[in-house]
């Protein structure tokens, strides 16, 4: 059984920033392409990151525009966890973020939530003004 659990979340100043991870358990964590989406309240989910798996830790990533630039994905395969680095955060970044995997070939970027079989809970941001 493949569980994700989201944590590093809460409230920041507009500004500041904060790092999400996202631990993976069951399954095989380095071939699962991954990805985070958020939902704000009376907002329909939306994507936000993705990162392919590839050699090690590397994989191809993609932004929505929304947060290029001050948003960084990344994953650690040992450790089963992926981050989402928040730069510069907005009061429109608030929202729950969720994190998502689904198995995938080499080097896959996933971007529609309808592609993903695992959720996690997800955890909210909130960010200030």
């Amino acid at each position: 059984q493949v569980q994700l659990v989201e944590s590093g979340g809460g409230l920041v100043q507009a500004g500041g920033s904060l790092r999400l991870f996202c631990l993976v358990s069951g399954g095989t964590f380095s071939r699962y392409a991954m990805g985070w989406f958020r939902q704000a309240p009376g907002k329909e989910r939306e994507f936000v990151a993705a990162i392919a798996w590839y050699m090690g830790n590397s994989g191809s990533t993609r932004y929505a525009d929304s947060v290029k630039g001050r948003f960084t994905i990344s994953r650690d395969n040992a450790r089963k966890t992926v981050y989402l680095q928040m730069t510069t955060l907005k009061p429109e970044d608030t929202a729950v973020y969720y994190c998502a995997a689904d198995e995938a070939p080499r080097q896959v970027i996933k971007t529609a939530s309808f592609e993903y079989d695992y959720w996690g809970q997800g955890i909210q941001v909130t960010v200030s003004s």
